[in-house]
């Protein structure tokens, strides 16, 4: 019996040598040479990558003339197979992230900063109101964006009332293809107007802009001034998922609603409008376990990589909308503890959610005005994205790169009743 417990006890600590605990973290940053090791490439492959945004880089902490290099990235990178790639391996590189898809006039990120048709965000941020932008990225007047008809009130969540609205005008509006940009451009104001009806009433008066809008909706006459800035940082930002389906839409010469409800459906999914939610839940989970246990539990769960409000690939230095919106109100203490336990644990600076979140808290707003509020604004960009596809008349149309069963391999199904 004895020599039995000691073989057990044996294995177990050749187990314990072999298999790393399961807290244990891994290191997210690593130096150069790792880096290079990983990828198996020259100090000019691994810089390349970084300035195309590949690889996210930051300052070494222990020695600034030096950095360091994103664990995921370099592993994402090293997963490929070396040399040249083929054009349906950089196509489907290119559709998860990575290299632009199509031209815009848009706006960018360019030297960590996002800019509005060459125009910095974070300097617009500080004086100019959303229907300004929306001007500037139409290329038209600064619209107003009051309804002509009120949307009916359903009166459930303002995403099911947003919804409700934008499908009903996607049925009866007629497409854009087609029409004069002039009418095109009103109807797309007055669509964002429905959709400001639809999740926050009727509005009390159609001179208000939309950020006096939400302050008078939410109680919140104090805070009109964050909520602007908020919308003008969140309008635009390039190609991301929901504007990347509005764009889609419009390709097909859609109606300004059917494209602002494609931009709207992807939108609700949890990895893009929901992630702020994931950052709230998180600072609940910090009030309650405090800021390292919560984000140990993150790594535990192997959710390091998709750590929400922290770091971003298009800001390696930081998040420019983040600092931007943090400079205007002093952080809640549960939100200023998680940011310093993050920024110690991962080396990330925090993101646009989570200053969005941290404005909620801060202000005490309302669960689904987050939502609302990043729905109103981003809905701007939609409608730029929209006008610009439709000007171009290209259709998008990419081709799937089939990994089926061979062609021609198999019987038809049976009980098979029609080709259509």
């Amino acid at each position: 019996m004895g020599s039995a417990l000691e073989l057990i006890l044996v294995v177990l600590d050749w187990l314990s040598i072999l298999i790393p605990p399961i807290n244990m973290k891994l290191p997210l940053w690593l130096s150069a040479p790792q880096a290079m090791q990983l990828l198996d490439v020259r100090p000019q492959t691994l810089y390349a990558s970084v300035s195309r945004g590949r690889i996210r880089a930051r300052p070494d902490p222990a020695d600034s003339r030096r950095s360091m290099y994103h664990r995921d990235d370099v592993e994402r990178l090293a997963g490929r197979s070396h040399g040249r790639r083929s054009n349906r391996a950089v196509a489907g590189e290119v559709i998860r992230w990575g290299d632009p898809v199509m031209p815009s006039a848009i706006s960018t990120v360019a030297d960590g900063r996002l800019w509005y048709r060459g125009q910095d965000a974070c300097a617009l941020a500080s004086s100019a109101s959303l229907e300004a932008v929306a001007g500037l990225l139409w290329q038209c007047a600064p619209p107003k964006f009051a309804a002509a008809v009120p949307a009916n009130q359903h009166r459930t969540t303002p995403l099911r009332n947003a919804m409700w609205i934008l499908a009903e005008r996607a049925a009866t509006d007629p497409p854009a293809h087609g029409r004069p940009l002039a009418e095109v451009q009103s109807e797309a104001a007055d669509v964002i107007g429905s959709l400001a009806d639809a999740m926050l009433g009727p509005g009390p008066t159609v001179d208000m802009l939309l950020h006096e809008r939400l302050a008078a909706a939410w109680q919140r006459p104090e805070a009109a001034d964050l909520l602007r800035r908020a919308l003008v940082l969140m309008a635009e930002h390039e190609l991301n998922a929901s504007t990347f389906s509005a764009r889609i839409t419009a390709s097909t010469g859609a109606s300004m609603a059917a494209c602002v409800l494609s931009g709207l459906a992807t939108l609700a999914g949890p990895l893009h409008g929901g992630a702020v939610a994931v950052v709230l839940a998180l600072v609940n989970d910090a009030m309650v376990r405090g800021a390292e246990a919560a984000l140990d539990e993150w790594l535990v769960q192997g959710r390091s990589s998709l750590m929400a409000g922290f770091g971003h690939r298009l800001y390696p230095a930081g998040d420019a909308r983040c600092a931007a919106l943090l400079a205007c109100f002093p952080l809640p203490p549960a939100m200023a503890d998680l940011r310093a336990a993050a920024e110690r644990l991962f080396g990330e600076p925090p993101n646009v959610d989570f200053a969005m979140a941290a404005l909620s808290s801060t202000l005490s707003l309302p669960q689904d005005a987050l939502l609302t509020l990043f729905t109103l604004s981003r809905s701007v960009g939609w409608v730029a994205h929209a006008l610009e596809q439709q000007a171009s008349k290209v259709r998008i149309r990419p081709r799937a790169r089939y990994t089926g069963p061979p062609v021609g391999s198999g019987a038809a199904p049976a009980n098979r009743q029609s080709d259509r």
